[in-house]
């Protein structure tokens, strides 16, 4: 059931600027990753280097130890769609999908956002896979308008994938199970925020809301499962992954992306 308004937190412009602090944290700290992400290199190398980054910029990693997750990054490869933990076992290698979910808390304000990166030379079918999830993602993102409802986001993410499977030749599999979320003094608030569904549903959306806008796209069908490890979740068909994310402001002048670079 979608969240009523009176559940979703309303921000002031301040807070929204204390969220766009932890935004950069998490957007400079992807950059990092993904300028690290090499054939040769470990996910729990990239994970200390993020936390290390994170740290280093006065926040807190938001990931570590959230209910017992391990890690400050989440990194996915191939299959896995999403939570997968960093280890020193899981080497990239040349052609590897790997998407980093990554948040960090400064003073008491949530940032949190994910890429999904080709690891050296990747297949045209993997590129395609996460230049249409990244479309997505950004089609949500210019949904997002005060007085316009919830699912007008969840409707514009569904039409540009289902638009880029058209033009690519293939039916991306929109992931059922997970989506996005609101966000601020802590990482996973209302309302949950689906990625598919009929337009003009759910609350309005209101100046000082913040949101986190996350699709997740494969390259079969749009069922998973949840590995033993309790967090690593993968496609239930086999077929790869890509995974997008952005928190975003919810402004009188439109959507403000708090996890962009200033050079975005």
């Amino acid at each position: 059931m979608l969240a009523s308004n009176r559940k979703i937190e309303i921000k002031s412009r301040g807070e929204l600027e204390a969220m766009r602090a932890a935004g950069l944290v998490v957007a400079r700290t992807l950059a990092l990753v993904t300028e690290h992400a090499k054939p040769g290199v470990s996910t729990a190398e990239l994970d200390e280097l993020a936390e290390q980054n994170i740290r280093d910029s006065g926040a807190i990693p938001s990931f570590k130890g959230y209910h017992g997750f391990p890690a400050s990054i989440c990194a996915s490869v191939n299959e896995q769609v999403v939570h997968g933990i960093p280890a020193r076992s899981q080497v990239l290698a040349e052609g590897d999908l790997l998407s980093v979910d990554c948040g960090a808390i400064l003073d008491g304000w949530h940032g949190d956002s994910a890429v999904t990166i080709g690891v050296g030379q990747i297949s045209p079918a993997d590129a395609a896979l996460s230049e249409a999830c990244r479309k997505a993602m950004f089609a949500g993102i210019e949904a997002i308008r005060v007085g316009g409802r919830l699912t007008d986001i969840s409707f514009a993410v569904e039409s540009a994938a289902v638009a880029a499977g058209e033009a690519n030749g293939i039916d991306y599999g929109i992931v059922a199970d997970y989506g996005g979320h609101g966000i601020g003094t802590q990482m996973h608030m209302e309302p949950f925020l689906p990625n598919y569904g009929k337009p003009g549903k759910g609350p309005k959306l209101k100046a000082g809301m913040a949101l986190a806008v996350e699709p997740m796209l494969t390259l079969g069908g749009d069922q998973t499962v949840e590995l033993d490890d309790g967090w690593t979740v993968i496609t239930e068909d086999g077929s790869r992954a890509a995974h997008w994310e952005h928190s975003v402001a919810v402004t009188e002048d439109g959507p403000w992306i708090l996890t962009a670079l200033d050079e975005d």
